[in-house]
């Protein structure tokens, strides 16, 4: 008998697109769904409960904590991350059933690629073209990094790559985006403060600007048209927005050591 799969999801407020995703992976053995127990306000609990019975809520305190909490929650020997945003094709779901049955003992994670859309585009371009990202994991073999956003995972052992395409529908509207990235660059720039970085003049002018050439001329944004330029600008304004909220906590750092 073939080693079995447990799908998780770490989410939250995700009423909108969370079925698509849940129908995407119904196939798998065990769907384990974790909600933010403070931010999950909408109707997501109910509908990921017309899939599984495993829906639980836990403290969230950073991404990475939330999924090394989940994994070892799970009960089959291979797992897979999926975010609530993002779809499994059919022809990635044969894939990793073949790669399961295999059960090859040399790997301990297998990356796919991810195909992004913005504002409703296919994004070819932007720096987001060829995205290997690893998802499927033997059952105690990945860590994720203990931060509040892009949490990167760990894993022991080889990780293989195989075929099939991770569907992934990004902001869907410009206000969904503008309320993502308040949230992103306030956690990303505690994140930054924790780890000693500085909100140098230089990481709030010229960081914004090197990204947007990176992304709209070197990874050849300009190719994917209006959607392209406005993505380019808007993650710019992201690591601007990152590094002047970093200049803010250490200012009231500053403040609170001079007060003492």
């Amino acid at each position: 008998m073939a080693p079995k799969l447990s799908v998780v999801i770490a989410t939250k407020n995700e009423e909108d697109c969370i079925r698509d995703c849940l129908e995407s992976v119904k196939w798998a053995d065990e769907i384990f769904v974790v909600l933010d127990d403070e931010r999950c306000n909408d109707g997501t609990e109910a509908i990921c409960l017309e899939y599984t019975d495993r829906v639980v809520r836990h403290e969230y305190e950073a991404m990475g904590s939330q999924l090394n909490w989940a994994f070892p929650q799970l009960s089959n020997p291979w797992s897979f991350l999926i975010d609530a945003d993002e779809r499994v094709t059919p022809e990635l779901a044969e894939q990793i059933k073949a790669v399961i049955a295999k059960d090859a003992p040399e790997y301990n994670g297998f990356e796919m690629l991810r195909v992004s859309h913005f504002l409703g585009r296919r994004i070819r371009y932007c720096g987001w073209q060829n995205e290997y990202i690893p998802r499927l994991f033997r059952q105690g073999a990945v860590r994720y990094q203990e931060r509040r956003i892009h949490a990167a995972p760990i894993v022991e052992g080889r990780v293989g790559r195989i075929e099939g395409t991770l569907l992934h529908y990004t902001y869907s509207s410009l206000a969904q985006f503008v309320d993502v990235l308040n949230d992103y660059t306030t956690r990303g720039a505690e994140d930054a403060l924790e780890r000693g970085k500085k909100a140098a003049w230089y990481n709030v002018t010229l960081r914004p600007i090197l990204r947007f050439v990176r992304m709209y001329l070197f990874q050849l944004g300009f190719l994917d048209g209006r959607e392209g330029l406005v993505l380019c600008s808007l993650a710019a304004f992201s690591v601007f927005s990152k590094y002047a909220k970093l200049w803010e906590l250490q200012r009231k750092e500053r403040n609170r050591a001079v007060g003492d």
